[in-house]
């Protein structure tokens, strides 16, 4: 395989364009690592009609096939996340940044993945701003992002949905798919927004 080339990558870019067909381009941070680092690599994101998506890159293996596992890639899923785009001309939100990085790098850290149903509380508001209910995270499988096969094995994405102390409480009580039926009546795709 050629050093510049990237199958994973492009694979996922080729899903968001296919399902989602974002309008233009899309913008791109890279978080400092290099290929061969434990963590994301890359964020990127795409303006859809009234919302910022973000899909990281590097939970999967996007360069070269290097795990044991030929039939998943890497971690076997990247994270999207879905924000409020009030504007045509906004700049997207840097919190969203800052959160999938850090939630790349618990993976890493931790050696424990997440997947659909999981919850996690980071201990303050997922902004870093007190101005927000929202003190937590749970995950489920990206409903317009279906499952994907790349020449390093397969990838699911999974969608990092914002959820206030209270949510997070009745997840304990019930399940996390339940209260995210609840959240999908006020937002059908799910959008993090810190304003609600």
């Amino acid at each position: 395989m050629d050093d510049d080339e990237a199958p994973g990558w492009d694979a996922i870019e080729a899903a968001v364009g296919q399902h989602l067909r974002p309008e233009g381009g899309p913008m791109h941070w890279s978080t400092g690592l290099l290929p061969g680092q434990d963590g994301v690599y890359g964020i990127s994101a795409y303006r859809l009609p009234g919302v910022w998506f973000f899909v990281t890159f590097g939970l999967s293996e996007l360069y070269a096939k290097e795990s044991d596992d030929p039939a998943v890639s890497g971690w076997g899923f990247e994270l999207t996340m879905r924000t409020p785009r009030k504007h045509a001309k906004e700049q997207p939100p840097g919190w969203p940044l800052t959160l999938l990085r850090q939630l790349g790098a618990y993976v890493f850290t931790n050696g424990s993945p997440f997947g659909p149903g999981h919850r996690l509380d980071p201990g303050s508001t997922i902004t870093g701003s007190p101005d927000t209910r929202l003190t937590a995270v749970a995950f489920t499988t990206d409903a317009k992002l279906p499952e994907i096969q790349t020449p390093n094995g397969s990838l699911e994405f999974l969608q990092v949905v914002g959820i206030t102390g209270a949510e997070l409480q009745r997840m304990h009580e019930s399940s996390t798919a339940e209260v995210l039926q609840d959240v999908a009546r006020q937002s059908p795709e799910l959008v993090t927004d810190p304003a609600r």
